[in-house]
Order: C-alpha cells, then structure tokens, then sequence
C-alpha cells in the first residue's frame, strides 16, 4: 500500500514543488494565469465533465454529502467560536471551503482513476457554488446570488447540465475542444498552489497549525455522518474521505482579503493549511484506500 500511495501522491507533490520553484526564482505574477484558469480552463473541464456524467437518483447521495461536507463544519465552528472568542467570519469558512480543486481534483484522479473525475467535478462545483453563494452571505451584507449567476463555472455547469437533461448531443468537435480546454486546469492548479507557498512565514504558524487541526476534526465529524447516514457507493465514499478532510481553499483568502476579515490570519490559515496536508494527506490516503 506505501508503494500505491507514494505513486499516487508523488505527481501531485511533484508539480506542486515546480509551482514552487517557478514562483520562488522566477516569480511570476499568477494572478491573471488564475483568473484564466478560473475563467476558462476550470468552466471547460466542468463543461466536459458533467455533460457526460449519468445524471439520475444515483447522484442524489453524492449531491446529500458534499452539503455535509460544507455545512457541518460551519455549524460546528459556531460553538468552537464562541468558546475560544474567535471571528466566525474569519474561521468558519477555511473549515467549510476547502481546497476542492486544485488539489481534490487531481488526487482523486491519480488515486481513483478516470472514473473518479466527474464525481470529483460534482464536488468542486457543489463547494464553489455555495462558496459564492453563502460564503459570500457570511462576509457581506449585499446579494451574492447576483455574482454567482456571472460566474463562468455556474454558467457552465447550467449549460452542461441542460445539455444532459435534455439528452441533446454535443457536436463531437466541441466536445473535444473543451475537453482539450480543460486538460489545462489540473496543472496550473498545481504549480499555483506551489507557488502561493513561497509566501509562507513563520508568524502565521500558530495560526495555521490550530486551523489544520480543526480542520482535521470538523471534517471527521462530516464524514462521520457521510459514513453512517448517506448509502454511497464505495469510491464515492474513499473520496468523501479525503473531501471532507482537504486543507482550506485559496479564494477564502481572496474573499477575506475584499471584505477586510482579518486576512492576513486567515492567509496563514489557508497557506499552512495546504502545507501541512503534506503530512495528512498519506495517512488519509491509507484510510481511504482501505475502506475498499
């Protein structure tokens, strides 16, 4: 099992060590590659993913868990908030929207094949459209259905999902060109999230180890539940596993950065955070591959 491991998990770290050196000695400005890969790459991939997904009942349980995923370590951060007298706006979020794509999506891929893409696309898209959705309704006080509606991956995700419902075909060479489009996302998700790490500092570490380990129990909690109370199949259940468990996604920083929600601790949240699922990652790997 080490072994199986160690090849699923070494392609991934691999390019994320690239992202690292690229932004360390030739630092590039990502932010425009982000939003290309946000606007363009990542809406392609979900586009070509989910319109040749089987979309019936069977999806419903898989729908059920990744809002419990979500939601219940939002929940449960309400007390740990209070207790502890921390802003919930500040530390809820890394604890319900966590790293679903740039990481989840080519470690599902690597560890479970290509069958696990387009449950893995499911998933992003559940995160992200209730990121932007109730995340947003939880730092500011306008509507944020309004800034979902224009996100490129929402419009993809309805266009793909009426195109399988309605059980039109996708012209063959449109398909290809978005499925081409999309190949693009996974690794420049990786070598981003490589390069967000050279802006790791020390003073943050405290931060960011109290958040992993919260992290790590809130999620338990959610699939806890997930294992008991949602009938998943079992690879849909290996990747609640790791879904549940994921390091804090990059845009809760963009997000607390807009609305002046104590950043630069919820950076040290999100880049520690990715940091450290260098070390929980294989054990959560080894969990996972064994409920087979």
């Amino acid at each position: 099992m080490l072994e199986q491991i160690v090849g699923i998990l070494f392609p991934v770290f691999t390019l994320v060590l690239i992202g690292f050196a690229v932004g360390r000695w030739l630092k590039p400005d990502f932010r425009p590659i982000n939003r290309i890969n946000m606007d363009a790459f990542t809406p392609a991939l979900v586009f070509s993913s989910l319109v040749a997904m089987p979309l019936d009942v069977e999806q419903l349980p898989l729908l059920y868990a990744s809002l419990i995923a979500v939601l219940i370590p939002g929940i449960l951060m309400i007390p740990v908030c209070r207790f502890s007298k921390l802003n919930y706006k500040a530390w809820a979020p890394p604890q319900m929207f966590r790293n679903s794509g740039n990481l989840a999506i080519p470690l599902f891929t690597y560890a479970f094949g290509d069958s696990a893409l387009a449950p893995a696309v499911l998933l992003f898209v559940v995160s992200a459209c209730v990121h932007s959705s109730l995340g947003l309704a939880m730092l500011s006080n306008g509507n944020p259905f309004k800034q979902m509606i224009k996100m490129p991956i929402f419009i993809a995700t309805c266009a793909a999902l009426l195109v399988n419902i309605s059980g039109v075909g996708v012209w063959k060479p449109l398909y290809d060109a978005t499925a081409l489009l999309g190949q693009a996302a996974v690794p420049v998700m990786l070598l981003s999230l490589g390069a967000q790490m050279c802006h790791l500092r020390l003073e943050g570490l405290k931060i960011g180890l109290v958040c992993t380990c919260q992290s790590l129990a809130t999620g338990a909690v959610a699939f806890s539940l997930i294992y008991f109370f949602v009938p998943l199949p079992t690879l849909e259940l290996q990747m609640m596993v790791l879904f549940t468990m994921l390091p804090p996604a990059v845009m809760n920083y963009l997000y607390a950065e807009r609305f002046v929600v104590e950043p630069s601790n919820v950076a040290s949240m999100v880049l520690f955070g990715n940091f450290f699922s260098i070390f929980a990652l294989p054990l959560l790997l080894m969990f996972s591959l064994s409920l087979a």
